[in-house]
């Protein structure tokens, strides 16, 4: 590794931590800044028991002591705290026993995404204006289109309310393939729409066609010269998209009921429950920058011609 990638990825690094601080700081402020508390639904509360509540999750300190006690909680001890609403479990439980759901559904939609986009978006640009090229782009453009709780809530209908294929379930074995299909399909578009246009863009350098006078195969040419510098553009978007899909599929989950992290962060939304929001957030901006870091990364990798600054 080179002197200026290492500069790279330590600068990359530190503007990283400055990114999640200032998530942190900006969703703890703002969440304390609604009105309500994560005790109010409590049926039958009295103020007494009210203020014990809020004694012993540490609510009735000043808000900055609040703040700089969680920061420094996540630091030292990487503790995101109590769950207010699941009592006697601790955040980081909940999210670890969640994403083991969530990121094995979210890394194979990815995945799936990937490839079946690499290789339609690919035969697409090489078939251009041909009937296959217009019915990829058509089916392409719906789904991009469409919402995936729409897309989600189609497949529950067809799949298995009415061919009884899969259960309704996603605890159930078998429950987890619809989600899957449905969590891939509208980044798989993208990535067609993203490589068909990249693949024809390459295809028309000048190097292509320098290969083709030399008579290099086409199929060398294809793979060799046009996909590997076609990918630039698809590597750039697959790092949030793998982030964002593992920890974004929310509505999916809610969809086909799977026990994911999605159900946990739905419930402590609309219970208040601030620790639980914060530590999703904070794992999904952790997730985000890393995966930012690593396509820059792999950018060197596919093409050394590449100069991280």
């Amino acid at each position: 590794m080179d002197h200026k990638t290492l500069t790279y990825i330590i600068r990359r690094i530190i503007l990283a931590i400055v990114t999640v601080w200032v998530v942190i700081t900006v969703t703890f402020f703002v969440m304390h800044a609604v009105p309500g508390g994560p005790f109010l639904g409590e049926k039958a509360i009295s103020p007494a028991a009210m203020k014990a509540l809020e004694a012993k999750y540490g609510l009735d300190k000043p808000l900055l002591q609040q703040y700089f006690t969680y920061l420094t909680d996540i630091v030292t001890k990487f503790d995101f705290g109590p769950s207010l609403k699941q009592r006697g479990r601790s955040v980081v439980e909940i999210v670890f026993d969640g994403m083991k759901t969530s990121a094995y559904i979210g890394i194979i939609a990815a995945l799936i995404a990937l490839v079946s986009g690499i290789f339609l978006g690919t035969l697409a640009a090489l078939w251009r204006n041909s009937f296959w090229d217009r019915l990829v782009m058509v089916i392409t453009t719906a789904f991009v289109s469409m919402p995936s709780f729409i897309i989600g809530s189609i497949f529950l209908i067809v799949f298995v309310i009415k061919l009884k294929m899969f259960p309704a379930n996603g605890a159930s074995e078998g429950g987890l393939i619809l989600p899957i299909i449905t969590l891939s399909l509208s980044p798989m578009s993208y990535i067609t729409r993203l490589m068909r246009s990249s693949m024809l863009d390459v295809m028309g350098q000048d190097f292509i066609r320098t290969a083709k006078a030399k008579g290099v195969p086409r199929l060398r040419i294809i793979f060799v010269h046009g996909i590997k510098n076609a990918l630039l553009p698809v590597i750039t978007y697959f790092g949030p998209m793998l982030a964002y899909i593992v920890t974004g599929s929310l509505v999916i989950e809610q969809v086909f009921a799977v026990p994911g992290i999605g159900r946990s962060f739905i419930t402590s939304i609309t219970g208040r429950d601030y620790p639980m929001i914060m530590g999703t957030t904070i794992i999904l901006a952790v997730l985000i920058v890393i995966m930012n870091l690593v396509s820059d990364i792999l950018y060197k990798v596919v093409d050394p011609r590449i100069t991280l600054e």
